[in-house]
């Protein structure tokens, strides 16, 4: 296989960026994800990355559930905050406001728009692993081009 020809293919691959929230009854995780598609209109089913080693994954396996926020373009500095460790300080999760619906999830203040899920399956391989789950929550506040890795001048995969 050509290397630099299956980088390059694979990179332009558009992707969104998103923090995903979990509850897992000991405390609250998050994460910036940008592994998401809608996977199924009925019923409404979402296919995710997560990343295999990281404590967003960890909270999903007993979980279950979970919120996804949907970033708008220019909240670049509010996805960054997600590639760090988790820290919780009252109603704000790594400096940012957020609330929660039926989930428990941390569902960011500030994101145009979330949907809440429960993980139906999940494929496990390589690094990071497969996460279906059924939609059964969504909010809009606002409408809003996603952000994107691009606009962010970050590249990702290869």
């Amino acid at each position: 296989m050509d290397e630099l020809a299956k980088k390059t293919a694979l990179r332009m691959i558009p992707y969104g960026l998103y923090v995903l929230g979990s509850n897992d009854g000991d405390g609250l995780s998050a994460a910036a994800i940008n592994w998401v598609t809608q996977a199924s209109f009925q019923p409404p089913l979402l296919a995710m990355g997560v990343k295999a080693d990281s404590t967003i994954f960890e909270h999903l396996r007993p979980r279950s559930e979970f919120a996804l926020s949907v970033l708008g373009t220019g909240q670049k500095d509010i996805a960054f905050a997600f590639f760090k460790p988790t820290e919780q300080h009252g109603k704000t999760i790594n400096g940012y406001a957020y609330e929660t619906q039926e989930s428990g999830a941390p569902i960011l203040a500030d994101a145009p728009a979330w949907v809440e899920g429960r993980v139906t399956d999940i494929v496990e391989r390589g690094d990071h692993a497969v996460v279906v789950a059924e939609v059964f929550n969504a909010g809009v506040r606002r409408e809003s081009a996603v952000l994107t890795l691009a606009e962010c001048g970050v590249n990702y995969g290869g």
